[in-house]
């Protein structure tokens, strides 16, 4: 599908509308693709996930997605998908789908042409990366989302040849 692209890369680089943040549900920065978007996009960043209301200490539940202004980076957005913890949240193949259709209904809200995800919960969240790029792949390729270019910046060559795979075995026959 020509509306799906896998990148090995740095995704704080990306030039698209809205750039996902692997988040936590405190959204105030963490360690992995989170710390690196915060850093790259300086204090405004955390300044916008400060003012997203708390609830039970939770600005964003598990499978859910917020967003905010992009601070220094080259996107409008940034938008914060919290997916689920592996082996604790459940179901977890769910909420990781819903974490990635309310990041993509959010871009569209936003009037976003392009959006760049991350492997959201496969991180020190241990979501099995093969399981993972399934669901994002099925996620992605619904109808509703053929509109916006979207693009998986896998920062290491494993973890985008796991992406490709399963866009191919996706697109295939």
């Amino acid at each position: 599908m020509d509306t799906i692209k896998i990148v090995q890369g740095d995704i704080t680089t990306a030039e698209v509308d809205a750039i996902v943040n692997a988040a936590n549900s405190r959204m105030l920065g963490g360690g992995g693709v989170d710390g690196a978007i915060h850093r790259a996009a300086g204090p405004k960043l955390l300044e916008a996930c400060k003012k997203v209301p708390v609830e039970n200490g939770i600005r964003c539940p598990a499978g859910e997605a917020r967003i905010t202004v992009a601070g220094n980076l080259k996107a409008k957005y940034v938008i914060h998908a919290v997916g689920p913890r592996y082996g604790v949240d459940k179901p977890a193949d769910r909420l990781l789908a819903s974490a990635y259709q309310n990041s993509l209904d959010l871009a569209v809200s936003h009037g976003c042409r392009s959006i760049a995800f991350p492997a959201i919960s496969c991180g020190v969240y241990g979501y099995p990366p093969q399981k993972a790029a399934v669901v994002a792949v099925s996620v992605c390729m619904q109808p509703e989302y053929e509109p916006v270019m979207k693009y998986f910046y896998l920062f290491s060559e494993d973890m985008a040849a796991i992406w490709a795979a399963a866009l191919e075995n996706r697109e295939a026959p």
